[in-house]
């Protein structure tokens, strides 16, 4: 849970957790062992919700922390770790954690590389930024020559891409029902003496932000 940073963890002591996007379990499992009273981890993917219900089961942990492909029950705190770069509808995905937080409710999220990262462009990034040097179109051609899924958006891939900035990140959280409380560009260490507000979108690793649901 490094990506959220060092006090991160005991924040959640004894608070109710959704984790938004939990995959195998792995984070929800560390969370529910650090004293959160509670983890749910939500994901649309029900294999790998199996998978994390047995790893929550062999580190002792599940009767704090279950999973599904849905959630009733408000709660504390939402965390979403390495996925705003991903969805599709990331202004939809605020909503959705909008209504699961209870009154005062705080969202964590870290996310990154963002789209002017060297790397930005994940598996098309051949090199750095070789997915701003060449068309979607281009990238999509090359891909097609690895993978027969039929893509042709970054959107289509596996995982999706939706080419997140740091910028377009704060407009979509200006235009939602959340309070931005914080937001932190962690640089790329090898840029680090580069790294400034005007150089934030090609020199940031990753992106940490707090926002908090009025009481």
């Amino acid at each position: 849970m490094v990506l959220l940073g060092e006090q991160f963890l005991s924040e959640l002591r004894g608070l109710s957790v959704i984790d938004f996007g939990c995959g195998e379990g792995e984070e929800a499992i560390e969370m529910a062992r650090a004293g959160a009273a509670s983890v749910f981890g939500l994901d649309i993917r029900e294999d790998v919700l199996q998978t994390a219900r047995n790893k929550a089961h062999e580190a002792g942990v599940a009767d704090r922390c279950h999973f599904g492909t849905a959630c009733t029950e408000r709660a504390d705190v939402v965390v979403s770790i390495d996925s705003f770069e991903h969805f599709a509808d990331p202004a939809g995905v605020l909503d959705q954690m909008f209504d699961l937080l209870a009154p005062g409710g705080r969202v964590y999220a870290s996310f990154g590389p963002t789209w002017y990262h060297p790397l930005g462009g994940h598996l098309f990034s051949v090199f750095p930024w070789a997915h701003l040097v060449f068309s979607e179109a281009a990238l999509l051609r090359w891909r097609s020559d690895i993978r027969s899924d039929g893509a042709t958006r970054f959107s289509e891939v596996a995982g999706g891409l939706n080419q997140m900035s740091i910028r377009r990140f704060e407009q979509i959280v200006q235009r939602s029902r959340f309070r931005l409380d914080l937001l932190e560009a962690v640089p790329i260490r090898k840029l680090r003496p580069l790294h400034s507000r005007l150089t934030r979108e090609w020199t940031t690793a990753i992106v940490r932000a707090k926002l908090s649901k009025p009481a």
